[in-house]
């Protein structure tokens, strides 16, 4: 079984790619804390493979969330702490996994790659 880890990011913000790239971190760093030891552990030894995804606002992004919580998915929900471009409390973006990558694809398969 593949285990992988999929991080979506709102695009509606404009963030630039230092940024990005920041707050992907954090969301994968997240995630991976919620999912437990075993699946980290799989996933780790697998490579840690992961996918950067995005929607085009909070809305779409905060559904996924819904379906990921539905689907008893680690997630991992990122607002910034307001120090650099968006204010504080700002959702950035969602880590989902590691989980099963079958698991990951029903939800993302759609979404396309940042």
């Amino acid at each position: 079984m593949s285990y992988k880890q999929a991080i979506i990011v709102r695009k509606d913000l404009g963030l630039g790619a230092g940024k990005t790239a920041a707050q992907v971190a954090h969301a994968s760093v997240g995630a991976m804390k919620k999912a437990g030891e075993r699946a980290a552990d799989e996933w780790e030894s697998e490579g840690s493979k992961k996918v950067v995804l995005k929607v085009d606002g909070i809305a779409e992004l905060m559904e996924l969330k819904k379906k990921a919580g539905e689907r008893k998915l680690p997630v991992f929900l990122v607002r910034d702490a307001g120090l650099t471009q968006v204010e504080a409390g700002t959702v950035t973006c969602l880590g989902i996994g590691p989980a099963e990558e079958g698991r990951i694809d029903e939800l993302t398969s759609g979404l396309k790659l940042l």
